[in-house]
């Protein structure tokens, strides 16, 4: 009890990403012009998106719900790493901590329901085009969305509030460049197997489960693409399946390889730069890959330059 007493009060102090003291300025540069890219590609697609008329339809409504959580999610993260790049204390408050593991993992959860819900825009689209306006209607867009927030944020708040009452002792060093529960485990000074393995049914249902759903939506949807007689409709669909694809096996990959393995078997190495990964490159990649290889998208960012 005193243990536990002692672990609310108690700042912890984050290794970082990297260890050089002479590159901090230099990598301070680079992740900061990283983050503004980032964030000023998901700001012009959500503007575009809600600026051009012909793209207020349910896959561009779902996709800038994506690109708001991607600004969100890289801002959880970024600021504080960089501001630890030019600081010697790296130290950060135990409810920063908690707000900041909260957020990611709210954030998080978001993302994989939305790019399931995605996928089955995409498979409506594709394999039931008359059933399209009742199936996916604004109503149950919203509803889609609704859902994403609320069940990620009911899940990170109870992996939250459990984690951090659990026990913390030792140096309070964490070993990550921003407070993660996996990597907030090796700190506990009691056994955390029984926990591990709620984490592990978390990542599957929130993880694994919309990863599955896209595979097999996505089979279908091929088996109706190669049906078309147009191969013009053929190239518009594969276009805009195959940037999804992208998108989705990226980020369910890495938070998989995280999220669903037992504690032996992490790295602190690896878990970083997985989480790079999926923290910093996903965000910053998906506005460019949905927009780059979308011509209404172009066209809409055309028209808005012109």
């Amino acid at each position: 009890m005193e243990t536990g007493n002692y672990s609310l009060v108690t700042d912890f102090t984050l290794v970082g990403l990297f260890q050089y003291g002479c590159m901090n300025t230099l990598l301070f540069v680079v992740i900061a012009v990283i983050f503004l890219v980032a964030v000023m590609g998901n700001v012009t697609l959500v503007y575009l998106i809600r600026m051009d008329p012909r793209l207020h339809t349910p896959m561009y409504f779902l996709l800038s719900q994506l690109s708001i959580i991607d600004m969100m999610y890289i801002s959880t993260t970024v600021p504080k790493m960089s501001a630890n790049f030019l600081s010697d204390t790296r130290t950060i408050t135990f409810l920063g901590c908690e707000i900041q593991a909260f957020v990611f993992l709210s954030l998080g959860g978001a993302e994989a329901l939305l790019l399931g819900f995605m996928s089955y825009d995409r498979y409506i689209a594709i394999c039931r085009p008359l059933h399209y306006p009742v199936l996916m209607s604004r109503k149950v867009c919203c509803s889609l969305v609704t859902c994403a927030w609320s069940s990620s944020s009911v899940n990170a708040l109870v992996h939250t509030l459990y984690a951090f009452h659990l026990p913390f002792c030792g140096s309070r060093l964490v070993n990550h460049f921003f407070c993660e529960v996996p990597s907030l485990l090796p700190l506990v000074c009691q056994d955390t197997s029984q926990y591990e393995h709620t984490i592990l049914m978390s990542g599957l249902v929130i993880l694994l489960l919309p990863f599955l759903a896209i595979l097999a939506s996505y089979v279908r949807v091929l088996a109706v693409v190669f049906q078309m007689r147009s191969g013009k409709g053929q190239a518009r669909a594969l276009s805009t399946c195959s940037s999804h694809l992208t998108v989705a096996s990226l980020f369910y990959a890495t938070t998989l390889s995280t999220y669903t393995q037992p504690h032996s078997l992490h790295s602190p190495a690896r878990d970083k730069t997985v989480a790079v990964l999926y923290s910093i490159v996903t965000p910053l990649l998906n506005p460019f890959i949905y927009s780059l290889r979308n011509k209404e998208v172009m066209g809409a960012l055309r028209r808005q330059v012109g």
